[in-house]
């Protein structure tokens, strides 16, 4: 059975998640780290909340890298 509370990501909104990478990292960090073009061309917090929505295997890595910047 899956426990919510033994799930670091429980409660947390992609916003949050992406908020505090970028407080951590920053959009230059984060291209490196995650190649994508949200976080390397023209990023902001919308644009990149937009893209993760629609495209879930970028959106995997983003929560992977979270869980192991905590």
């Amino acid at each position: 059975m899956n426990n919510p509370s033994n799930n670091p990501l429980h409660g947390k909104t992609l916003q949050s998640i992406l908020e505090f990478l970028v407080e951590k990292y920053g959009f230059p960090e984060l291209g490196e780290r995650i190649k994508i073009n949200c976080f390397l061309k023209h990023p902001s917090i919308k644009s990149s909340l937009t893209f993760l929505r629609k495209t879930p295997w970028a959106r995997e890595k983003v929560e992977s890298l979270y869980l192991s910047s905590i």
